[in-house]
């Protein structure tokens, strides 16, 4: 919030009563409330824009000089997660920031899993040092799916209206259609408290169409970045909620809705982009949100349409434009200049009024301070796990049986629920390797009751060994999948004495494994240790037979208890639409 000294100081630095900070000359300003492309210069004094008016004349301090570049304002990731990441958020800066981001949205949900309120604490401790802005979505699910899940903590009404009032949060974090269908008082109080506040209600409503999409957006719920094809995103857009355009490392939806969107001439001010979960490599080697905007006008979609979708209409949308989102007078000055505004890549990225990064690469480095001890001691298994813990038993001894399967949409984190006739031996189904039918566990790592939940999913195309995560979404379990009960239990209990992390097993051995120790969840070392640590272990899982891009993201997903199909926790197998446990084995 502006207070009255630095409206007077802005006031009076246009009028030349004070020198400003920064005179950034030679530039071709796009302007996004205009649609305009024009040559000026952007003067800029105490973090915050005070002119651009080519006839402008006024002194500065520094001046640099903008080469006949475009400059733009700094991109907002409407929705990410950082421990989709495994980085911190100091360590994230000097892989995102580069890239253009200035400002991300972020739905603490999975620190909130496993540590409170306390968790998300600690995690804000990080935003006075960082080089762009972080802004809180609130999370409405800890848990996410009551009765069906463990987790490490719960956010009821009440603390999250307090977190709330906290300066950085913005809205309340993505709410499935499961609290609203199924009217849950304490969720719907969630909303209502959001509303009165006059912030926003983030919705995440996969697979929802119709009057139960009418019902879930009667409730106040502003937006979806689940749309997975354009007839999702149009609805979407008919009931009023605006749609996040999303581009994760699993989740890959910017060819399908930019094509839609070119196709049926859709007005654009109600879209915007967000990556969810994006892998820190795959943001370095393809981009971030800048990888959204040049992948759009490649499509087709015109440059100023895909600028603005990626700033402007964000800092509309969570009723901040008056600060961010645009390069106009009284705004936080927050600018990339790039060569080519057809093919977002920066050469310098300024963050309210500061140059922090140039080619590439970040001037100074965040450094990652310690986190409480606490939270790197999150991962407790109540007992032993062995083979035996992940053996599926059968109502019948030998013979075959049929079971719901979880499979996967290649490139999407929504599955497709099947049944699939299963061998079975001394009780046990079996895995079939050859059909590419593995088995799949999550393992409660809280120390609180010792569960562990089996199912069987196909889409991974293992040939052997096992792969394990301490992040699987939204109760932050460690899951598991492979081809043999005895490495998937040596990856778990890997992931286990590393309190939090990923392994790979094969043959009886751990071929790699990485930690993760902040909340089970994020790394505290730098970003390219990180990425080349997991360039190792996804090498590992490719040379056992995945072919996934992303193996460990999609790992982290496929056990979703709130995007359809199936889910899968340490309760069992989850039927999402219905948001019910289900058994295993289908019913003759």
């Amino acid at each position: 919030m502006r207070t009255f000294e630095e409206i007077k100081n802005t006031i009076e630095t246009g009028l030349g009563m004070h020198v400003c900070d920064l005179k950034i000359e030679n530039v071709k300003l796009v302007n996004v409330f205009s649609g305009e492309v024009y040559p000026t210069n952007i003067y800029i004094k105490n973090k915050r824009i005070v002119s651009i008016d080519p006839s402008a004349d006024l002194e500065a301090k520094k001046v640099l000089d903008g080469n006949g570049q475009y400059a733009l304002p700094g991109l907002i990731d409407a929705h990410m997660h950082f421990e989709s990441t495994m980085l911190s958020p100091e360590a994230l800066a000097s892989v995102v920031v580069p890239q253009g981001t200035t400002t991300m949205c972020a739905d603490l949900m999975e620190i909130a899993n496993v540590a409170g309120e306390e968790g998300l604490r600690a995690m804000l401790q990080s935003m006075n040092r960082l080089p762009y802005r972080m802004l809180i979505e609130v999370s409405s699910r800890v848990p996410t799916a009551p009765g069906l899940e463990t987790t490490g903590a719960v956010l009821g009404a009440e603390e999250v209206a307090n977190i709330m009032e906290w300066e950085e949060s913005v809205s309340l974090g993505e709410l499935d259609p499961s609290k609203i269908l199924f009217v849950k008082d304490e969720y719907i109080k969630k909303v209502a408290d959001t509303l009165a506040k006059r912030k926003l209600v983030n919705g995440h409503a996969i697979g929802r169409l119709g009057q139960e999409l009418n019902v879930y957006a009667s409730s106040g719920i502003s937006d979806d970045h689940e749309c997975v094809n354009t007839n999702e995103m149009i609805e979407r857009l008919k009931v009023g909620m605006k749609v996040f355009i999303r581009e994760g490392s699993s989740e890959r939806n910017v060819d399908e809705l930019i094509r839609g969107v070119i196709e049926h001439e859709l007005d654009t001010s109600n879209l915007m982009f967000c990556t969810d979960d994006k892998h820190a490599r795959e943001i370095q080697v393809e981009g971030h949100i800048n990888y959204n905007v040049s992948r759009a006008v490649e499509l087709g979609l015109d440059p100023m349409k895909a600028i603005q979708i990626a700033t402007v209409n964000s800092a509309k949308h969570f009723r901040m434009e008056d600060e961010i989102g645009s390069i106009t007078p009284g705004r936080l000055a927050d600018i990339i200049l790039v060569e080519d505004w057809r093919e977002v890549k920066p050469t310098v990225v300024i963050f309210e009024g500061n140059v922090v990064a140039e080619n590439g690469n970040l001037l100074e480095e965040c450094k990652v301070e310690e986190y409480p001890d606490w939270l790197k001691h999150t991962v407790t298994l109540k007992n032993p796990i062995t083979a035996e813990s992940f053996a599926a038993l059968s109502k019948k001894q030998d013979g075959s049986t049929k079971i719901h399967l979880i499979d996967m949409i290649p490139r999407q984190i929504i599955n497709h629920h099947v049944l699939e006739e299963m061998q079975v031996k001394n009780g046990k189904i079996q895995v079939n390797i050859e059909k590419d039918i593995l088995k799949l566990a999550v393992v409660e790592r809280y120390g609180k009751n010792g569960n562990v939940g089996v199912g069987f999913v196909r889409g991974f195309e293992l040939k052997k060994g096992a792969l394990a995560y301490s992040m699987s979404h939204d109760h932050h379990n460690i899951v598991v999948v492979g081809t043999n009960d005895e490495d998937m239990a040596l990856a778990v209990n890997e992931v286990a004495r590393l309190n939090g992390g990923l392994s790979v097993a094969c043959d009886g051995k751990i071929l790699n494994s990485m930690e993760l120790p902040i909340g089970g969840l994020m790394s505290e070392k730098p970003a390219e240790e990180v990425m080349a640590q997991l360039d190792i272990l996804n090498a590992d899982a490719k040379a056992l037979g995945c072919g996934m891009d992303a193996p460990f993201m999609s790992l982290s997903f496929i056990s979703l208890p709130t995007v359809p199909d199936l889910g899968l926790t340490d309760l069992g197998l989850v039927d999402v639409l219905e948001h019910k446990l289900i058994p295993l084995e289908a019913e003759e």
